[in-house]
């Protein structure tokens, strides 16, 4: 870049001096013109010509080459330089901007880390990150980058995860935590027990789809590529035929050179460039916008669909709630309430599902794996194990009524796991769940946007799901639903949608699969640690807030709403003064403008989606 613009500079002062500096000899005029035509044109020129060899004859290289050098055949020599070096300006331009979008993204992306202090025999030595395995632990000094993911072994420190999350507020981490790439350590030393190679860190896997997300194309690019495909011969073919068939019919061949300038001058001006420069841009500064806010988008056809969401379908647990749950209460029925807990932290042991996890938390005792034997996990319903040498089902209403066991139904809103030894009703287990604070606001704001439809889906019990639904003024809540009693829900309400409408599903990456999968668009939350979420999902959020759902719909309608801004500026524009052209009423310092001047605005225009705060 820095480069090209030495070479404008020099080749505009020799233009600049062609111009206003009186020489008697015409042929050193014409010598500075062609000199500073060929310092800023050179590298334009050869690409025409390469690119003939290769196949690739009507770019905007052939055009621009095509354009000069006939302005130079008819005598028109400040012209034929003047379009050269306003191209390269408007080229340097683009440069610019690319670099500018790039940055703000590879600013994001500054989280590959550079090297790992690994500790090998009571000694720390450097090493390249790749050659770190599984197992082996890490040192991590105050200001550097955690290298890998991995467990915290000893130390406590607080983490800058801005690069990942795009927050701000520290994370503060000890010992058993989990800890990933990319993330700052602020203050304290920490050992960490690596738990995966780099390649498949979550920084890799982040880092590899910010750098494919281009491969990815919205329908208004792919249009844009096929309009430049069968528009740049279709002008050609026009300008060739503007410079012979006036004067043939008119019969006055000494006006060929007149006709000839108009058919260069709208050579200039059908360069398609505002368009193929623009609207790309305007979706790389999308995805990087959003990139900025913790926002990963896969590709800018996602980006696209994202401006015509209708319906927006929520996960509840972890999604809408906390997915923390705590043992709100007890009951017991011919049994101690601390006998019953152990009995049903026991049958919850080899369950990774929050429920489980807030039973053991509450019992906070260690669990005898050797009175546990044959545990079974009834999809939906609940567990059976036998323990103490006896049958204990430990499960929903669904399950009591199947096994025919005579139970006292809990009437309080949240979890409730029933429990029954050989056959008979011992009590149940309250769970709870927390509503986000920011959930309430995500639906607000969704509404608010006129998004037709707010659903939520959850495997949880009717009064709960209901009791969280009225909460957020969502429209409709499904429960009691099996993982592909989802998928069936989903099915349903994409064929509701109109044709044009799209259905966005937000869920965890992990349990959600499936549904992420069949959804027009689906939205991981809580992305940071999740790989699953990463590769299921087409958007990754990397926080837990709902609310930036609403942010990257808001972007999309931005970018989208900025597309249609540049492409019906440049076509206006450039219609007029191909029309204008073809009838003489403007000269190559028009077509310069209609060429030059639009890309150079529809750039700037593009620009926008770079500044984020808008959306925030």
């Amino acid at each position: 870049m820095k480069k090209r613009g030495i070479k404008i500079i020099i080749s505009a002062i020799l233009f600049v001096l062609a111009l206003v500096i009186p020489f008697s000899n015409e042929w050193i005029n014409n010598g500075l013109f062609i000199i500073s035509y060929l310092v800023v044109g050179c590298e334009i020129l050869k690409k025409a010509v390469r690119n003939i060899f290769r196949g690739k004859v009507f770019d905007e290289n052939f055009l621009m080459a095509v354009a000069t050098i006939g302005a130079f055949a008819i005598g028109e020599f400040p012209e034929a330089v003047a379009v050269m070096l306003f191209y390269q300006v408007g080229e340097l331009f683009q440069s610019y901007a690319v670099d500018k979008s790039r940055k703000s993204i590879a600013s994001l992306m500054d989280i590959r880390p550079d090297y790992a202090n690994i500790e090998k025999d009571g000694k720390v030595e450097k090493v390249d990150p790749d050659e770190v395995k599984i197992g082996d632990i890490i040192i991590v000094k105050t200001g550097e980058k955690i290298p890998l993911d991995g467990v915290v072994v000893e130390g406590r420190s607080s983490l800058d995860t801005m690069a990942l999350t795009g927050e701000s507020v520290p994370r503060v981490v000890k010992t058993e935590d989990e800890v990933l790439t990319g993330c700052i350590n602020k203050d304290g030393l920490l050992k960490i027990r690596v738990t995966k190679e780099f390649g498949e860190s979550t920084v890799s896997k982040i880092l590899d789809l910010v750098e494919n997300a281009s491969s990815k194309k919205s329908k208004s690019e792919n249009f844009i590529t096929k309009f430049a495909k069968y528009y740049t011969p279709t002008v050609v073919i026009i300008a060739v035929l503007l410079a012979f068939i006036p004067p043939i019919i008119l019969k006055d061949f000494n006006a060929f050179s007149v006709w000839l300038y108009r058919a260069l001058s709208f050579l200039v001006v059908s360069c398609p460039c505002a368009l193929v420069i623009s609207i790309p841009l305007s979706f790389f500064g999308g995805i990087g916008g959003a990139s900025k806010m913790g926002i990963l988008i896969k590709g800018s056809n996602y980006l696209e669909a994202l401006a015509n969401t209708e319906t927006v379908v929520f996960d509840k647990t972890g999604t809408l709630t906390e997915g923390i749950f705590e043992v709100q209460d007890i009951y017991a029925e011919g049994i101690e309430k601390d006998e019953l807990l152990r009995i049903v932290a026991h049958a919850e042991n080899y369950s990774n599902h929050p429920i489980a996890k807030s039973v053991k938390k509450a019992y906070n005792k260690e669990i005898d794996e050797n009175i546990i034997k044959n545990p079974q996990e009834l999809s939906g319903k609940g567990i059976w194990a036998r323990i103490d040498e006896k049958d204990i089902l430990v499960g929903n209403e669904k399950l009591m009524l199947e096994e025919k066991i005579d139970f006292k139904k809990c009437d309080e809103v949240g979890t409730i796991l029933y429990v029954a030894i050989d056959k008979k009703y011992v009590g149940y287990v309250l769970i709870a769940d927390k509503i986000k604070q920011d959930s309430s606001k995500t639906i607000r704001e969704l509404k608010a946007m006129n998004i037709k439809e707010t659903v939520m889906l959850t495997g949880d019990k009717k009064e709960v799901g209901e009791y969280v639904a009225k909460k957020l003024n969502m429209d409709k809540v499904y429960t009691e639903l099996l993982p592909d009693g989802k998928v069936e829900k989903v099915e349903e309400l994409l064929k509701q949608k109109s044709e044009k409408g799209k259905l966005v599903f937000v869920g965890d990456g992990i349990n959600d699969a499936p549904v992420l999968t069949i959804s027009d668009i689906g939205v991981a939350m809580g992305g940071l640690g999740s790989d699953a979420a990463i590769e299921a999902a087409d958007i990754v959020i990397m926080t837990d807030e709902t609310s930036k759902i609403s942010k990257a719909i808001n972007l999309s309608k931005k970018t989208m709403r900025i597309v249609r801004e540049n492409i019906i500026f440049a076509i206006f524009v450039k219609i007029a003064v191909l029309v204008l052209t073809a009838f003489g009423a403007s000269t190559m310092w028009e077509a310069v403008f209609a060429d030059v001047g639009v890309s150079v605005i529809a750039i700037i225009n593009a620009l926008r989606m770079l500044n984020i705060k808008k959306f925030e």
